[in-house]
């Protein structure tokens, strides 16, 4: 028969913190803690092929019944109460847990087991029949809505159960629900009872075993509810995992004044400084502290009021973070001054936390230098990188709240996540504004530029989530009132309202009205060691796209080895410069181009100069013109009269020539190589302007080592022939000067065709550079101006795993990739290889061009110290494999 349950704690671990596949993230951990004696409740886990059988055949396997039975009484017997038991009885939690995190996604009930006869018994054996039923009206509640399906009223509505206690607050004049007595607090569960009769037809189930079977179901159902599905398409989490299900005796820390729920961290997880961090609620279960639904109070605080119990968890804290040799995420309650241990897990944690805690435990010994660069996700070096509000010109702020998740942002305010995504997808930036988040919310979350939160804390919903997503956020911002109805927040007398906007900065907790400066971020010391350490592993080199001398000078910052893509079109659409672009596209001959083009040449020269300048010593691929010449010209009537009026044409001419230019499909038309083709004279203006430029920068001292890529080639006689233009026009201004410089003449592969002929291609090259934007899009037959109809339909139903404009398709475009390296480097043994689409800067991606043997990857200035910790990362998987 399968094992599908796994017990831990009263003296007992049958699993172990490496079989997470099989128990989850919490299973595991659960049990590695009992074998570790930490004091855990007693529990059992499901194992997540529970789940997978469930998905598969809607319904739980049958052999699963009789072991969660014997699971039961063991549990029984290891705390001398009665699941189900009219005195003292044994009630127990039912927790979701993925192998990997997925905080607040799936479900969680607590207090399971309550009914009219097991809530006397508790009462009785407590002596506090207060206690008793704000258990039992938390249970139902908790079970009418996860299990039973009732739901609020309105999107982004209180629950009715919510509503139904806030009319029994107003009616008792009080404004916490601890100050209501047991008889207040049993008439709520009878009202709570009444709603879920009237809203779903059916009663509460009074019988603790159909309770939990409920529980059990609801929560292997939860792994493919909405939000968990949004979650794990943003973390790229396999939907075949599953979760499992953990049931555990209930602990209470909202039993009496020496009782507490918490959650902390045994580093900070927004900066990474060592000591404990945390937060806790006095009289609360964990869920209140997860929620938000008061401000908590420092873990610290509990020194004074429970030092014994403090002492023991800083104690625990330190050796679980020995012993999993990584920061930890706790998750505990002290019940009437005792200490348990819930859940420890990898805490999430911002960018620059990540790197301070891997550098410094590379310090303290836990770690090596390679498993420190293993522990970094490249994606989330992005925030390092966080812009930061101007000290010298930093506002006033409105008001001030807890600093969740580092960096700052400006956008327009929106109160739900639905109007986030509504809002960005017309092309606004939005900040969510909340009282407090849901993981119903994650979708918002997802797309805004920051968060900002009445309610909450440091390890509530909207601050966890936040820093794993890499989003600026700002919690527990009590004075600001959120007004959903009306759409709009106050602080005092400022009103705030739907599409103002606002600044937030989630380094300090402020938030400002209107927009405020910002300024770049700067790298930290453990930064710059940490990428010491990757320089030293990887093999791939990693360079930038850069068209500006700025944009060069911040990649080279970044730590980049070159220019792998320049595109000098990009030079050409400044207002003083399209003029003559203009000038030459409409010009009736080669002599009309030819005098346009001398505008153009010291345009193009100064700019080349400048770059070369800022990359003194290094590599720069300059990519000579490519798009449609279309692209260069008005389209409007109003715009036409103006350049006619300019050039001295007349209207109707101009709209001719553009209505002439206008192509089916430019993308595949006549653009790169083929215009110069056509006008040879266009390249050659081009190869002279750098070629100007690399002797202007040589007699200034600079080191110049250019590369001239010529795109969109499909055949070998193109580049046979054009690589000869760029070579007589460039080596006649060397030896006009009598200077000698290397250079090195390449293509841009951005077809099929060129892939599949890259050793006849390979004669007339020094260099292949993959444009993968382009490879994309003719290989896959999609448009990437286009394909956001309907892509995003193929990724929410599973029909595509990955957009294959995000991160590189190695079954299709990659093979092809493959294809042309293999052919091209069996002509040329020494072909350059690299990649220079936004592909670059994915760690994928960029772990496919380490594995096929590329020289370089090229991607965006800020996505440089990404490529670099992906390409580490890696060569050190290549070792492990070797291995």
């Amino acid at each position: 028969m399968p094992r599908y349950t796994y017990r831990f704690g009263a003296g007992q671990a049958d699993g172990r913190s490496d079989q997470a596949l099989l128990l989850g993230g919490k299973g595991a951990n659960l049990a590695e803690m009992a074998s570790l004696d930490v004091p855990v409740p007693p529990g059992f886990t499901i194992t997540t092929e529970v789940c997978a059988q469930f998905h598969e055949a809607r319904g739980l396997p049958d052999a699963l019944r009789g072991q969660v039975t014997a699971a039961l009484e063991w549990m029984a017997e290891a705390t001398g109460r009665a699941f189900g038991g009219a005195d003292d009885p044994l009630l127990v939690s039912v927790r979701s847990g993925a192998p990997v995190s997925m905080p607040g996604m799936m479900d969680t009930i607590l207090d399971l087991g309550l009914n009219d006869a097991t809530v006397e018994g508790l009462a009785r054996s407590t002596g506090d029949p207060r206690f008793a039923y704000d258990c039992y009206r938390r249970f139902v509640a908790m079970y009418g809505e996860i299990v039973m399906g009732v739901k609020p009223d309105h999107d982004d509505g209180e629950s009715r159960f919510e509503e139904l206690l806030a009319a029994r607050l107003h009616a008792a004049r009080v404004d916490d629900e601890r100050e209501l007595d047991g008889a207040a607090l049993g008439a709520l569960v009878g009202e709570f009872k009444a709603e879920i009769l009237k809203r779903t037809g059916q009663p509460f189930p009074e019988d603790p075993v159909a309770q939990l079977w409920g529980a059990i179901e609801a929560v292997v159902r939860s792994w493919e509810n909405p939000r968990a599905e949004v979650y794990r398409r943003m973390n790229g989490i396999d939907r075949s995992l599953g979760t499992a299900v953990t049931i555990q005796a209930m602990v209470f820390g909202n039993r009496g004044p020496d009782s507490c729920s918490g959650v902390c961290f045994t580093r900070n997880p927004a900066t990474g400084e060592p000591g404990l961090y945390g937060e806790l609620l006095w009289r609360a279960q964990g869920e209140d502290v997860v929620a938000g639904v008061r401000t908590p109070e420092p873990v610290a605080s509990m020194q004074s009021r429970l030092p014994e119990a403090y002492g023991e968890l800083v104690e625990l804290c330190n050796r679980l973070e020995h012993h999993f040799a990584d920061m930890q995420d706790i998750e505990f309650t002290v019940e009437e001054g005792r200490l348990w241990m819930l859940q420890t897990r990898s805490g999430k944690r911002s960018g620059k936390a990540m790197v301070r805690v891997a550098v410094d435990m590379v310090g303290e010994g836990v770690l090596d230098r390679h498993e420190a660069i293993r522990r970094i996700d490249p994606d989330k070096l992005g925030e390092v990188m966080h812009s930061t509000l101007d000290p010298k010109n930093r506002p006033t702020p409105l008001t001030k709240g807890l600093p969740a998740s580092p960096g700052a942002a400006i956008g327009r305010v929106v109160f739900s996540a639905n109007q986030a995504e509504e809002w960005v997808k017309r092309g606004e930036t939005v900040i969510l504004v909340r009282t407090e988040t849901s993981p119903e919310d994650i979708h918002g979350m997802k797309v805004a530029a920051g968060i900002v939160t009445a309610r909450g804390g440091m390890t509530s919903h909207a601050a966890v989530v936040a820093r794993g997503m890499g989003r600026p956020c700002v919690t527990a911002a009590t004075d600001l009132k959120v007004d959903h109805a009306r759409e709009r927040f106050t602080v005092g007398k400022t009103v705030v309202a739907k599409g103002d906007v606002i600044t937030l900065d989630g380094s300090t907790g402020e938030v400002f009205v209107g927009p405020a400066t910002l300024v770049p971020a700067s790298m930290s010391a453990e930064f710059e060691t940490l990428m010491s350490w990757v320089d030293e592993v990887r093999r791939l080199r990693v360079r930038t796209n850069a068209d500006t001398p700025a944009d060069a000078r911040t990649a080279r910052a970044f730590g980049a080895e070159g220019i792998g893509l320049c595109r000098t079109e990009h030079m050409f659409f400044a207002p003083e410069r399209i003029l003559a672009v203009r000038e030459m596209i409409l010009a009736g001959d080669e002599a009309g181009r030819r005098a346009a083009l001398v505008k153009i040449l010291p345009m193009q020269r100064d700019d080349f100069l400048d770059i070369f300048r800022a990359m003194d010593g290094l590599p720069v691929t300059i990519r000579l013109l490519d798009p449609p010449l279309h692209e260069f010209l008005p389209q409007t009537s109003q715009d036409i009269a103006q350049v006619a009026a300019q050039l001295g044409r007349r209207p109707e001419e101009v709209a001719a020539a553009v209505a002439g230019l206008h192509e089916q499909n430019p993308m595949l038309g006549h653009r790169g190589c083929r215009l110069a083709m056509s006008y040879p004279e266009i390249y050659e203006t081009q190869t002279q302007a750098i070629a100007d430029a690399a002797l202007l920068a040589l007699a200034e001292g600079v080191t110049v080592l250019p590369e001239i890529m010529i795109p969109f080639v499909s055949t070998p006689a193109e580049l046979s022939l054009l690589r000869e233009h760029v070579r007589l026009v460039f080596d006649e201004r060397l030896a006009e000067a009598k200077v000698e410089l290397e250079y090195l003449i390449g293509t841009m592969i951005e077809l099929p065709r060129a892939c599949l002929v890259g050793d006849r291609i390979a004669e007339h090259a020094d260099f292949f550079s993959f444009g993968t934007n382009d490879l994309t899009q003719t290989v896959w037959g999609l448009s990437r101006d286009d394909s956001g109809r309907f892509l995003p339909t193929y990724l929410d139903n599973g029909w595509l795993e990955r957009d294959p404009f995000v991160s590189l398709d190695r079954a299709g475009v990659g093979a092809l990739i493959r294809i042309g390296v293999e052919k091209g480097r069996a002509r040329k043994t020494k072909l350059k290889v690299g990649i220079c689409g936004e592909h670059g800067g994915d760690p994928s991606s960029v772990e496919f061009c380490h594995v096929e043997g590329f020289d370089y990857v090229s991607c965006s200035p800020f996505r440089v110290p990404i490529a670099r910790v992906a390409a580490a990362r890696a060569a050190l998987r290549g070792e492990a494999r070797g291995k």
